[in-house]
């Protein structure tokens, strides 16, 4: 039921900069992202601002304390170096904002689940077409199978074909900052010329880490939004030809 003049929730904003919407998530899910990552459980909730926060801090913390590092030394079993390469001044910081990163993202999806079930209750109507001088955003069916095409070729181009604009340029920036700090390409490059032995040394572990999950993040929040986008396209399809169309002496059937 409306809420003054105004509808009291949303299922879905649509904003030139992305579409942000309520839609049913798993908490554990959501916590494991923040685990493996501190702040990828708050995109996926699209908490931006505190997505970022948490970036930042796991990348000054985590490198200035050189846990990825240490974490390289303790697989291969050469623990006396996995202890000496830590830095316990940085260390000492990084455990009590990583509990809070995980225990935040999940309180914040079970809050979130249950304000969706009351939106979609009300059902509110919602704009689906934004433009500006700089942007267009509508609401459309996209294909999951390009998005993830698209999210192989580079992080955070998925983000971009379905236009959520803010986590693509995350996505994006962290992407270029890691490739670049870890030296990658430069490893790929020696071991197309044949230079084996240099691709290995030229590695820096510490930034390398990062890749495996800021990869596998942007897959998964690529795929996921793509397919509850589709989703929302058919729920505001639906509404407006049954408002436009639909008999007025039409009695839904209830749902049981």
């Amino acid at each position: 039921m409306p809420y003054g003049n105004k509808p009291r929730r949303q299922i879905a904003n649509i904003s030139v900069l992305g579409t942000t919407q309520l839609h049913l998530k798993h908490p554990l899910i959501v916590a494991w992202w923040s685990c493996a990552f501190p702040g990828f459980g708050h995109l996926l909730l699209s908490k931006y601002l505190r997505a970022l926060s948490l970036f930042i801090w796991e990348f000054v913390i985590n490198t200035y304390a050189h846990m990825n590092e240490a974490i390289v030394y303790s697989f291969t079993g050469q623990f006396d170096k996995a202890t000496d390469v830590l830095e316990i001044r940085w260390l000492a910081l990084y455990a009590p904002v990583y509990l809070f990163a995980i225990f935040d993202s999940y309180r914040t999806t079970v809050d979130m689940n249950t304000l969706f079930l009351l939106a979609d209750r009300e059902n509110a109507p919602f704009t689906s077409f934004r433009m500006n001088a700089l942007e267009t955003n509508y609401i459309d069916k996209r294909n999951p199978s390009t998005v993830i095409i698209w999210s192989l070729l580079m992080p955070g181009m998925g983000h971009l074909y379905i236009h959520r604009l803010l986590t693509a340029i995350v996505v994006l920036t962290s992407w270029v900052i890691i490739i670049y700090q870890s030296q990658l390409l430069v490893s790929f490059h020696y071991s197309l010329i044949g230079k084996w032995e240099q691709v290995s040394s030229v590695l820096n572990m510490q930034w390398f880490l990062y890749i495996p999950s800021l990869y596998a993040f942007s897959l998964y929040d690529a795929y996921v939004n793509t397919i509850e986008n589709n989703k929302l396209f058919a729920r505001e399809q639906n509404s407006f030809l049954a408002r436009e169309y639909q008999s007025k002496q039409f009695i839904m059937p209830s749902k049981l």
